[in-house]
């Protein structure tokens, strides 16, 4: 695609409204996303919206930065610094990325039953997905496996966060919980749980098994997906919750 070219100068079969109608908007590139929302081009050399877009992305993902993490927690500011992005294709890039995390971050009804890592991952998404500082997190449940509410217990660096047990069963106790799963995010997006990780669920689930208070999983989120340490690791059959 010739990103100098009019969007009305590319073929139909060429231009992104056409191709999100035809392919599906998942099967278009980034700058052609943007390209949508941003409906005009210019810019240095007169781009089209297509080229805008990919000016944009270049220009994000200075410094070896990946351009997506950068537009994530963007400021109207930084977009607009960019040459031929004024207000209003600031607002309309802000706007669809808050809308994007708004359905990410749909909350389950109160009291519902959290019965997999997917609803669970839901329930935490607003406090964990798109932070960026790490955050540690309980999502307390009751006997049935209903949902009372969830807590953010410690906010750490963009790499790094401490929970103690105390600090966590104490609000778990506070707030008349019977079960929980804790919960934290990792900003970079990796999933991979680091040793700090396995040691500090290792003693997670041995309090829990003193207190009678079962951990159901523990999940990292990130970067739009999550993983469950019950599902990767052998912890909870070394140290059964009695659930």
């Amino acid at each position: 695609m010739t990103y100098s070219l009019r969007i009305a100068d590319l073929p139909e079969s060429e231009r992104p409204r056409e191709r999100l109608l035809t392919v599906g908007a998942k099967n278009l590139l980034t700058a052609e996303l943007l390209a949508i929302l941003l409906g005009t081009g210019q810019g240095p050399g007169k781009l089209s919206a297509v080229g805008l877009g990919q000016y944009i992305l270049q220009t994000l993902g200075q410094h070896q930065r990946d351009p997506l993490d950068v537009l994530r927690s963007v400021s109207p500011q930084e977009l607009m610094d960019i040459n031929g992005v004024g207000p209003a294709k600031a607002t309309a890039i802000l706007a669809a990325i808050e809308l994007g995390k708004r359905a990410f971050q749909l909350r389950p009804a109160p009291r519902a039953l959290i019965d997999s890592p997917q609803v669970a991952a839901d329930a935490l998404s607003h406090d964990l997905m798109w932070q960026n500082q790490e955050r540690f997190a309980v999502l307390l449940l009751d006997n049935k496996n209903c949902l009372i509410g969830t807590q953010v217990i410690t906010i750490g660096t963009a790499t790094e966060t401490l929970a103690h047990p105390r600090d966590i069963f104490r609000e778990v106790i506070r707030q008349g919980a019977t079960k929980l799963i804790i919960a934290h995010n990792h900003p970079s997006g990796n999933l991979e749980p680091s040793h700090a990780d396995l040691i500090l669920t290792e003693q997670l689930l041995k309090s829990a098994q003193l207190l009678d208070l079962p951990i159901l999983d523990h999940l990292i989120l990130g970067n739009g997906n999550f993983a469950s340490l019950r599902q990767v690791s052998d912890l909870w059959t070394r140290y059964p919750q009695g659930e």
